[in-house]
């Protein structure tokens, strides 16, 4: 298979946001949650904070993104190459991606 830098910049991009989508977006917390433990701690200012930590390899997995990020790589290579209009799936993301992006971009500097 050969490759343009077009595509790969798409697949980085649908790869970027499959991943965020998994590890971040609160869309997707019914997915983390199970594998997640929330505890509550008082800081000095007698605030009350919130921690959530994995729990469990898949909790570990869950919640990194370099290693979601591999498992949506090769999502977004197989729907790509084996999958009938898998493309169509892949550039959705990619736009989505490219959104997202430009979204943090326009949040941090405008």
């Amino acid at each position: 298979m050969n490759l343009s830098w077009l595509e790969l910049f798409i697949f980085a991009l649908a790869s970027f946001r499959i991943t965020r989508l998994i590890v971040e977006d609160t869309i997707m917390e019914w997915l983390r949650k199970p594998f997640m433990v929330t505890t509550v701690h008082i800081n000095d200012q007698g605030e009350e904070e919130q921690w959530i930590e994995p729990n469990g390899w898949i909790g570990e997995g869950l919640s990194c993104f370099w290693c979601v990020g591999v498992w949506a790589s090769a999502f977004v290579i197989i729907m790509y190459i084996f999958v009938p209009y898998g493309w169509l799936l892949v550039l959705l993301f990619a736009i989505a991606g490219m959104q997202a992006l430009i979204y943090g971009w326009s949040q941090r500097y405008l």
